[in-house]
C-alpha cells in the first residue's frame, strides 16, 4: 500500500517543575506542569530511523528545569514565550515550537492577618493555564491564557424553563435550581506586551463577580455575561471560550420518609453531564 508521511510532530509532556524564588524576606512560589510539541525536519527518524535531527524529549526536559534556573519570569505567558524561542533558535531543524503551561494554584497562609512570606496552603484544582506557538511564519508567539477547573456553584438565582417539549421530555420546568459548573477558559492575547499576572486576576474576578451576581434563566445566557465580563476586564484580549459543564445536583425524594424536601436535599451527580460552550469576541 502507498503512502506518505503527512505530518509529523514530537515533544515531552507532564514535565513537573517547582520553583522557588528566595527573595529576603519573603518567597514566590511557582508549580507549573509543561508539554512541549515540536514540527520541523524530523521526517527521515520516521522514514528510516535516522535521529540525527532528533533532539530528545530528555533534552526537553532537562531544558526545563535549566532554563527555570537561569531565567526570572513573572508570568507563565513569559516562561512559555522563552522556552519557544529556545528551541526555535537553538535548532534549525525546528520548524514550530509549542509550549502549553498548567500552574497549580497556592494561596499564602494568613497568619495574624498577614499573609505569611513562605509558608502555602493548596488552592484545589483550580489552574492557571497557558499556551505559546512560535513558528517560522510569524515573528510574535501567539498567545493564549487560560483558567482551568474553576469551580464555581450558587444555591439560587438559576432557572430553567420553556426549553423544547416533544415525547422526550421529562424535566421539569424549575425557576429555583443549584447551578454548579466547573469553568474551563482560554483567552486570545492581542500581543506579547500585556501584563499577564494583571489581565488574568482581572479576567478571573470577572467571570466570578459575573457568576455570582447574575439571574441566570439558562447556562448559556450566564456564560454570555461572564464572556463579556472577561473582555470587559481585559483590554489585551481580543476573545474568549468557555466550557461550563452543568454539574447537577438532583433533589433527593424525602416523601418516603414523611418529610418534605424544601430545597434542601440534593444529590450530586457527575455524569451524564450538559456541556455548554461558546465564544465570545469584540466586534
Amino acid at each position: 500500500m502507498a503512502s506518505i508521511l503527512q505530518k509529523n510532530a514530537y515533544g515531552k509532556s507532564s514535565i513537573r517543575l517547582t520553583k522557588v524564588t528566595r527573595g529576603a524576606h519573603r518567597h514566590e512560589l511557582a508549580e507549573l506542569t509543561v508539554d512541549i510539541l515540536l514540527e520541523g525536519d524530523f521526517a527521515e527518524s520516521y522514514l528510516k530511523g535516522d535521529n540525527r535531527k532528533v533532539i530528545a524529549t530528555d533534552s526537553m526536559k532537562n531544558t526545563v528545569y535549566v532554563l527555570a534556573k537561569e531565567n526570572n519570569f513573572d508570568a507563565i505567558e513569559d516562561f512559555a514565550v522563552l522556552l519557544c524561542r529556545h528551541f526555535r533558535s537553538t535548532y534549525s531543524q525546528v520548524e514550530a515550537a509549542t509550549v502549553s503551561i498548567s500552574q497549580s494554584r497556592w494561596d499564602r497562609i494568613e497568619v495574624g492577618d498577614r499573609p505569611h512570606p513562605h509558608s502555602f496552603v493548596g488552592g484545589g484544582s483550580e489552574r492557571r493555564t497557558c499556551r505559546a506557538r512560535i513558528d517560522g511564519k510569524t515573528a510574535n508567539p501567539a498567545l493564549i491564557g487560560g483558567i482551568a477547573e474553576l469551580q464555581v456553584l450558587k444555591t439560587t438565582d438559576s432557572e430553567f424553563s420553556d426549553f423544547v417539549s416533544d415525547r422526550f421530555r421529562t424535566l421539569k420546568d424549575t425557576r429555583d435550581r443549584i447551578f454548579a459548573t466547573s469553568v474551563e477558559v482560554e483567552w486570545i492575547y492581542t500581543g506579547e506586551k500585556a501584563d499577564f499576572n494583571e489581565c488574568f486576576a482581572a479576567v478571573r474576578a470577572g467571570l466570578l463577580t459575573t457568576f455570582a451576581t447574575h439571574h441566570s434563566l439558562a447556562v448559556q445566557q450566564t456564560l454570555l455575561a461572564m464572556g463579556e465580563a472577561a473582555l470587559a476586564a481585559c483590554p489585551s484580549i481580543r476573545s474568549i471560550d468557555l466550557k461550563m459543564p452543568n454539574q447537577h445536583r438532583i433533589p433527593f425524594n424525602l416523601e418516603p420518609f414523611g418529610i418534605k424536601n424544601d430545597n434542601e436535599i440534593f444529590v450530586p451527580v457527575d455524569e451524564p453531564f450538559g456541556l455548554i460552550t461558546g465564544t465570545v469576541a469584540r466586534k
